[in-house]
């Protein structure tokens, strides 16, 4: 039996349940349940606070995780990054009041709020602020500053009108992109078999939110064109028809370059195109 943990809460928590459902687990629970135990697969999934699984994963109490990289960071928690979910996608910001005129640079000595003190005080280290006073608080970070708390702010932005709102704007280049992500304690409990499957599954899922199947009817004057616009993971499929004139086509394509691949096919005289979803798949 393998343990896993999953966010308990939040936007991590919808989409993280939603990815291992799709993967073929059973991990829906009543908002009290803390464990739920999956008898088909054989594994229980621990709902803890996005902010502390790394800290359970680093000290080895349970197998697998999925958090923020983010929160993995901040935790310094001793874990391995196994995988990129492509949800919970944040960028985090120095941010100032407006037309203060602070730099980065200018933050030796002044107050820093923030909800990520080792993510912000490693990053000013790197770039020869060695001399912050960092402020930790849980939330409603902006707020600082109007208080008198903080001179500035490290925080999560998104919009930025929350920001906009406080009369703050953002300086400098990211301290971090973060997204969700899904983390071992070492890449030796990877080589457990339900581990390894459990990879596997999810990376099926996620490959199968990039991709679609699209299928139509070329002449085959045009069939080497065709090959090119979708030329598929290894090769396109290629099927004879009734009329000797023209061939049917079968390939994966990027979901997001769909519309322009379609236009392409019809330009050069595609018929009947097909676009279908594809709910998991192994490349």
């Amino acid at each position: 039996m393998i343990k896993i943990a999953l966010p308990n809460k939040g936007i991590l928590s919808e989409d993280a349940i939603r990815l291992v459902t799709e993967a073929g687990y059973r991990c829906k629970r009543n908002s009290s349940e803390l464990v739920l135990h999956d008898p088909i697969n054989d594994v229980d999934f621990y709902f803890l606070r996005p902010r502390d699984i790394a800290i359970y994963i680093g000290n080895g109490f349970l197998d697998l995780g999925i958090t923020g990289r983010d929160l993995m960071l901040d935790s310094e928690a001793q874990v391995v990054e196994l995988l990129s979910l492509n949800f919970g996608h944040s960028s985090f910001f120095y941010a100032i009041p407006k037309g203060s005129g602070l730099t980065v640079h200018d933050l030796n000595g002044k107050r820093i709020a923030t909800s990520y003190p080792r993510l912000v005080e490693n990053d000013l280290k790197s770039r020869g602020v060695t001399t912050p006073r960092i402020i930790k608080l849980d939330g409603a970070v902006e707020i600082s500053i109007q208080l008198g708390v903080a001179d500035a702010i490290a925080d999560v932005v998104q919009s930025g009108k929350t920001l906009e709102a406080a009369g703050l704007v953002t300086i400098d280049r990211p301290l971090l992109k973060s997204e969700a992500i899904l983390i071992a304690h070492s890449m030796e409990s990877t080589r457990q078999e339900d581990v390894d499957l459990f990879i596997k599954r999810l990376k099926g899922i996620i490959v199968a939110r990039e991709y679609i199947i699209v299928e139509y009817d070329v002449p085959k004057e045009s069939l080497a064109e065709a090959c090119t616009i979708t030329p598929g993971i290894e090769s396109p499929t290629i099927a004879p028809l009734s009329n000797e004139n023209w061939a049917a086509v079968k390939a994966m394509v990027k979901k997001n370059e769909m519309n322009s691949i379609i236009d392409q096919l019809a330009a050069i005289g595609a018929k009947g195109i097909i676009v279908t979803d594809i709910r998991t798949c192994r490349i």
